[in-house]
Formats: C-alpha cells, structure tokens, sequence
C-alpha cells in the first residue's frame, strides 16, 4: 500500500501566529500518522498550546503508544500543566502497514470523512476537547484499508467559515463533492480545495486559523522501490 498525506492550512487573518498545528509522524512498525491540533483562543498563546500538544503527541506515536492512549496521556498532561484553564481540540489520522488499519482518533467536534470506492462516511459525533474535562476520552475508530480510501479532517476555522455573512455558511455537500471527485493521489489538491472554499465564505479574510488534513491510502505497484517522499510550500 502506499500512504499520502496533504495539507493546507492559513492564520486568521491579520494574526502572526496560527492557533492550528500539525505534524507527520513515521510509525514504528510502518505507516504514517497526522496530528491536528487547535489550540484554544488565538494568537501566540493557543500556538504554544497546539504545538506543545503535536510534539508531545508526535513523541508518544514515534516511541509505539497506540492512538488512543496518545489522546489520552496528552490530555492528561494539559490538564495538569495547566490546571484545567486549557482546552485543546486532538485529531489523530494514523495509517499502520502492520495492522493495515486506518485509526482515527477524535478530541474534535469537527467531522471527520471517510470515504472508498464503497461508502462514504461522516464522524461527527460530540466529543470533549483535551485539557479541562478530567475524565475525557477520546472517539476512536479503526477501519481496514479500502480500495479508494480518501480520510479528510479540518479545524474549526474550516467549519465555521462564512458564519459572519449571511447565507455563506459552510455546505458540506460541497465539500464532499471535492473528495467524491478526486483520488487518494490527489490529497494536495483536495486539502487545497477545500481551504480555498472555505477561504471564499469569508471572503478571503480568514475568521479563524484554517487546517485541512487528507490522507489517502492507494495501491502501491508491486516490487516498486520502497521510495518515502516528503513536500511542502511555505508562501512569503
């Protein structure tokens, strides 16, 4: 199997600091897994918030924790460090080559999509941020690898984009129309897309930091080299 991941993502408008973070993490035993996290507020505080909670979360994954555990031994870690005052949202995308699994692991109210060439599914179910309810945990969710399968996840920013002018709110339908459309090559594309609808609802004036993540897992070709790759722009 072969696993991409793309992603796009922006700060509020006129902000320095982006309150979203994101990583990519190898697995131990093979595979890879994304981390998006919202720190709360925006602005310099709720960056140091997100990327202490990606890097702490990118230690755990690398050292072999499961997913679940990850969510939950971070979130325990925010709780205490920050005495309870400090949410975070916590997205774990992971694809695992050993179990051939995809498990997604949810401290987000934003949904998650996953979709094959068999079914296309919304996780959207209420769940608590990391970092203030004591007994917090996370939604966890493990599928086998399908032909087609396209995971995409988002930051509230995506969400809630348009919400400030009337009737341009966020239409998922539109959005699911941009992952039916495309393959699990076109992660780039799809996370760019779907950061530019977004973009376009608040008239290119982001009200909220924005973060696309998309992970597709697609047939690899047999006996081909065991190449990693890794790309990425940064606009100046």
């Amino acid at each position: 199997m072969k696993i991409k991941v793309g992603m796009a993502k922006i700060n509020k408008y006129a902000m320095q600091h982006c309150g979203d973070s994101f990583d990519i993490i190898e697995r131990p035993y093979g595979g890879l897994s994304a981390v998006i996290a919202d720190g709360q507020g925006n602005g310099l505080a709720a960056h140091h918030t997100s990327s202490w909670v990606v890097n702490k979360a990118s230690f755990l994954i690398a050292d072999g924790a499961r997913d679940g555990a990850v969510a939950r031994a971070v979130h325990d870690y925010l709780y205490a460090m920050k005495d309870k005052k400090v949410s975070c949202t916590l997205t774990l995308l992971s694809a695992d080559l050993e179990s051939e699994t995809v498990v997604i692991s949810r401290n987000s109210n934003c949904p998650t999509i996953v979709k094959t060439d068999e079914y296309l599914t919304i996780y959207d179910d209420e769940v608590s941020p990391i970092g203030v309810n004591r007994h917090m945990k996370p939604l966890v969710y493990e599928l086998p690898f399908a032909p087609g399968m396209i995971v995409v996840s988002f930051t509230d920013g995506i969400a809630h984009a348009g919400k400030k002018y009337d009737g341009a709110s966020m239409d998922m339908k539109k959005i699911l129309a941009i992952i039916e459309d495309n393959a699990p090559e076109d992660c780039d594309f799809i996370a760019k897309s779907i950061l530019e609808y977004a973009l376009s609802l608040d008239k290119d004036k982001a009200g909220d930091d924005m973060t696309v993540v998309v992970m597709g897992i697609a047939e690899a070709t047999a006996d081909a080299p065991k190449i990693e790759q890794l790309s990425a722009s940064y606009p100046f």
